[in-house]
């Protein structure tokens, strides 16, 4: 039998990543499930686990991965560290041509790189079989109600950064004594928005429904989970239906007034088509009756469905205020009439070796058993962007912005 010789890349990207596309007992679950596998890690003095973690369960360190087959990373990998001819996973941040990484996708067809993307793996249904959405959610939630109660000086939790993993994380939740009553609003009903109700609900706040959330007043801190049909109206029909919403967002409008008269705390979890309509303007912010002062934006689009949030902010640094009168952006917690956002675009990061967990035991379930099965659904074939120097056809559109026509100059 063929050995498949898997390499486990270090991250190379800057800021730098902790995360591990295979912890140490994961890569040790993939040597006993599949026998037809060899197994290296590439060391690293940085991420969440430890070389010294690897070699203890005997999992073999080798700086030189040239003689893998397939490797495993996390984020995009830098070009200069990418070995011609070899097949890559990892989140490459190219399907929507992301500017910032068309040389990455430029080099790995000049390679001849065969590059599965996370992202594009998906089940029968297209649905995402590989992600670190619930992590996401997870510590963005926790983060909005850090940064809600730092606004309001009720209380200070350890950023999620500082904690050892999520039961640390957890131990900060007993601190939360004096959450007064407000409502919060949570959008969206995949992984991040599942994760961000996972916190709320192990604080003990209670879930409500949207008619009580909107007409009832309360003793006692709630949430709400928002849905597309619960913030959105095609004025042209009476009735809602989801597939139509997904497939002409360019027809719908945005009710989310009604809600952001009646919310404190707002979580964006949900995915946002730049052709649908945003929740709420720059006017509405400006409004008497706008009452949302902090917005956990998990989803983290730039002048996206939150146009405040007019950039992203960083763990050391993850808030900064919106001036709704002015525009403009100011010091976090500057003033008690600004709305305070938390935009931090790489929430997983801040609890890498909780994430790194669940993240491998997808990679062993949703991905393995494609690799040895013959790719029989066609699983990574559909999730192949790039493969022998060219595109594949499903990801043909992507053309342009590997080779784009250099404007001639006279």
């Amino acid at each position: 039998m063929k050995k498949l010789k898997i390499g486990v890349l270090r991250e190379g990207k800057v800021p730098v990543d902790k995360r591990v596309p295979l912890t140490p007992k994961k890569c040790q679950e993939v040597l006993q499930t599949f026998p037809q596998v060899q197994l290296v890690v590439q060391p690293s003095p940085i991420r969440c686990f430890s070389d010294n973690e690897y070699a203890d369960l005997g999992i073999p360190l080798k700086e030189d991965l040239s003689n893998c087959d397939v490797l495993f990373g996390v984020k995009e990998v830098p070009v200069g560290q990418l070995i011609p001819n070899k097949t890559y996973f990892f989140f490459s941040h190219t399907i929507k041509k992301q500017a910032h990484n068309q040389k990455l996708l430029q080099a790995i067809l000049e390679k001849k790189i065969t590059m599965i993307d996370y992202e594009t793996i998906t089940n029968a249904q297209g649905e995402r079989e590989v992600a670190f959405g619930r992590w996401a959610g997870i510590v963005g939630a926790y983060n909005g109600l850090l940064t809600y109660g730092r606004k309001w000086g009720l209380y200070h939790l350890k950023p999620a950064h500082q904690c050892t993993d999520m039961e640390d994380m957890l131990e900060e939740f007993f601190k939360v004594k004096t959450l007064p009553n407000i409502k919060i609003a949570v959008t969206g009903g995949g992984r991040v928005a599942n994760g961000a109700i996972e916190v709320l609900n192990r604080m003990g706040i209670k879930k409500v429904s949207v008619f009580d959330y909107l007409y009832k007043e309360f003793s006692e801190p709630v949430f709400v989970q928002l849905r597309s049909s619960d913030y959105h109206v095609r004025p042209d029909v009476e009735v809602w239906d989801s597939k139509d919403f997904y497939q002409n967002p360019h027809l719908y409008q945005s009710t989310f007034h009604k809600f952001s008269r009646v919310t404190d705390l707002l979580m964006p979890c949900a995915y946002w088509n730049p052709a649908a309509p945003v929740l709420f303007t720059q006017e509405d912010m400006q409004r008497d009756d706008f009452k949302i002062n902090t917005i956990a934006d998990i989803t983290c689009d730039v002048c996206g469905a939150i146009p405040c949030t007019k950039r992203v902010s960083t763990i050391a640094d993850p808030a900064f205020d919106y001036n709704p009168l002015t525009g403009e952006l100011e010091e976090a917690y500057s003033s008690e009439k600004n709305i305070t956002i938390m935009a931090v675009d790489n929430l997983p990061c801040e609890l890498p070796r909780n994430a790194s967990r669940d993240f491998g035991r997808q990679i062993i379930d949703k991905v393995l058993p494609h690799l040895f099965n013959g790719d029989q659904e066609g699983v990574l074939r559909n999730a192949t962007i790039a493969k022998d120097g060219k595109l594949c056809e499903k990801y043909s559109y992507l053309q342009d912005y590997a080779y784009p026509v250099k404007s001639s100059s006279y």
